[in-house]
């Protein structure tokens, strides 16, 4: 391309100048326009909740700041469809090409592709660049040619893999493509309404959105906080992780250049002899690993934000009980570090990434809530809101993955025996909130409470509760649900589920269907229950993608986006193709809950969630959506993945949320 060629660059989760891939080339071929397009409508049933849409416009603003220092300005465009508002800006400026770097959640999947093909008709080139992970989702597979399935062996090929992630030089100037466009400010996308302004004031007290910022940010983290990150981590309480994910999910920072640094780092302990050093380094890049491989399922199985990876979910009985929902969100419940993990996402929009799967499990396992009511409740309301890892973490909690979590049990890993589930949390509290501080901070009516008792109020005997000005069933909860029913609800739940595949499971067998199974787990038995497992049998078969093959088509170049090409398994449609409502088959819920819905009536407007993420507060259902009780507004901020519940054994999961 020449110097008068002009190249539209298309910002999303990218907003940052420096090792920008598709800023970068598109500085290189001449002239460009750099456009930001925001498309409310687009977002569906996962519209950005409140404390993430505060985030955005911050960054908005500094990128603009930014992008005028070297010379263009951030062309800010709100319309009805994405590639509307292309189009019009192609013809404004006469543009012959448009850049963007890619995604990999399968909404943006399914609008990228839609927009390439459309552009392409019109005889544009679209190119897109990897701006977001280390190694592309189609570059990892198996000595198959299949997609992993499970997240160490990924990871493993990942770190042997012969790519090098390098840093793009950032442009020290830029030429502008000129052309009549409406432009809007950032007032005028409505990202914060006036009645949000008071709340999200608080926000910028305690963050700093803006490239730069994330810069400083990682920067302090690197040389101060990192060598201490293996034992930090473990504290709940206070910023204890790097605070990193918001910068990471918005692309203010780039997941390679802080591969890169830490890797110098691991290299300059490792020559000195730094062993506790060497530990914090192993723990975040494996962060960092997980970050990874969350796109890595998404782009490979695109229906996980919908259904589980594994399929015996779906005989799973869930609890659709709207009032134990509102009293998990509201933090409830009547277990002290639960209900003070809700109540700082409640009231900050942040919780520690422990905590994260403290309150998910519990959510899951002890109220038998549907695990994608808990992941919306999450998008609505975490600041650093990431669809991928938040498919990630509560299908792993939700035993929805080969390597997560066994939905039938929480391992002590001491004592490594079965516990019931509330003697794990108490063990959590114990581990993770020793003093009981945590618990005081965000339940005050515990304030007084000994450190003995405070993460089981209800064993203190009445003297201890009058003292501390507790009254149990007043002015804290009792616990919503007893100890002992919960786990026998869990157990007859689980048999109840395992009844159901096995008689699917025959079924199949007399038709002589022959069912794909790439899980490495079929058929084990639970030693302690001395029956045989049926979750990972054929009702748990997972679709294989095929990715060591020639892509059907790559428009653009052959560095281009590339889509996986789906064995199909006897449950899957051909091309990897969304069934048609009439044909899709919802998780199954013998209790009548069905998760998906068409539209109707909204739920009650005291069900909702603590962050809004609709400015009209209109239900966020569709044909293919599964109801969420919504959508209130509090203040909010927040960062990080989910972790495993386990603590001293490490399990597959056990350091993924921490880059948060």
């Amino acid at each position: 391309m020449g110097s008068n060629s002009k190249t539209i660059v298309w910002f999303r989760r990218d907003l940052r100048i420096e090792d920008n891939p598709a800023l970068g080339a598109a500085a290189r071929d001449g002239r460009v326009f750099p456009v930001y397009i925001w498309c409310p409508k687009e977002e569906g049933q996962f519209f950005p909740g409140r404390v993430s849409r505060w985030w955005l416009k911050q960054s908005l603003v500094h990128l603009d700041q930014s992008l005028r220092s070297l010379g263009v300005g951030l062309t800010l465009i709100k319309a009805e469809t994405t590639l509307d508002a292309i189009i019009e800006c192609v013809k404004a400026i006469g543009a012959t090409k448009v850049v963007f770097n890619r995604l990999y959640d399968p909404i943006s999947l399914v609008r990228d592709h839609q927009i390439k093909q459309k552009l392409g008709e019109l005889n544009i080139t679209v190119l897109s660049y990897n701006g977001d992970l280390l190694y592309e989702p189609w570059e990892v597979y198996d000595n198959n040619g299949d997609a992993f399935t499970t997240f160490a062996p990924f990871w493993d090929k990942c770190l042997n893999m012969n790519i090098e992630p390098a840093s793009l030089p950032t442009p020290w100037r830029l030429m502008p493509a000129s052309g009549s466009i409406k432009k809007f400010s950032i007032d005028d996308l409505g990202l914060e309404n006036e009645s949000e302004k008071s709340s999200n004031a608080l926000l910028g007290r305690a963050w700093s959105p803006g490239w730069t910022n994330a810069n400083k940010a990682f920067a302090e983290f690197v040389e101060q906080h990192l060598i201490d990150y293996s034992k930090n981590r473990v504290k709940v309480g206070g910023n204890s992780t790097s605070l990193l994910s918001p910068y990471l999910h918005f692309g203010e920072l780039s997941v390679r250049k802080v591969f890169h640094c830490v890797q110098l780092k691991q290299i300059l302990w490792a020559n000195e002899g730094n062993s506790s050093g060497l530990e914090s380094v192993n723990m975040f890049l494996r962060a960092i690993g997980f970050r990874e491989y969350s796109r890595y399922l998404c782009f490979n199985f695109p229906f996980t934000h919908e259904r589980s990876l594994l399929n015996h979910l779906k005989y799973f009985p869930w609890n659709c009980d709207q009032a134990l929902f509102k009293a998990w969100r509201q933090g409830r419940t009547g277990y002290p570090l639960v209900d003070a993990g809700m109540r700082e996402l409640w009231a900050t929009g942040w919780m520690h990434n422990r905590m994260r799967v403290i309150v998910s499990s519990f959510c899951v396992k002890f109220l038998l809530l549907p695990w994608r009511w808990g992941m919306k409740y999450f998008w609505d309301t975490l600041l650093d809101a990431d669809l991928e890892c938040d498919i990630l973490g509560w299908q792993y909690i939700s035993g929805s993955l080969p390597d997560g979590h066994d939905l039938n049990r929480l391992d002590d890993p001491e004592a490594n025996h079965f516990l019931s589930i509330c003697c794990v949390y108490q063990l959590q509290g114990s581990k993770y909130d020793p003093e009981g501080e945590y618990v005081r901070q965000w339940l005050p009516e515990l304030a007084r409470m000994p450190t003995e008792w405070i993460h089981h109020p209800w064993d203190a005997p009445g003297c201890v509760l009058k003292a501390a000005g507790v009254e149990l069933g007043s002015n804290y909860p009792k616990p919503i649900i007893e100890m002992d029913t919960a786990r026998q609800r869990l157990t007859e739940a689980i048999c109840q589920m395992q009844g159901m595949a096995g008689v699917a499971l025959a079924e199949t067998n007399s038709t002589n269907e022959v069912v794909v199974d790439n899980t490495e787990n079929a058929g084990d038995t639970d030693t302690n229950a001395n029956t045989v497992r049926v979750d990972n049998v054929e009702n748990s078969a997972i679709p294989k993608t095929v990715l060591n093959a020639r892509p059907g088509c790559v428009s653009g170049s052959s560095r281009d986006q590339q889509v996986p090409s789906l064995q199909k398994p006897s449950n899957f449609l051909p091309n990897g193709k969304r069934p048609r409502e009439e044909d899709r088959a919802p998780e199954a819920n013998p209790n009548g809950c069905n998760e998906y819905i068409t539209d109707g009536p909204r739920a009650d407007e005291d069900l909702c969630s603590t962050a809004d993420s609709s400015p009209a507060k209109k239900p966020t259902t569709s044909r293919n959506s599964f109801c969420v009780p919504q959508a209130c507004s509090v203040t909010s901020h927040g960062k990080g993945l989910l972790d495993s519940d386990s603590s001293d054994v490490k399990q597959p999961w056990e350091e993924h949320g921490d880059i948060e």
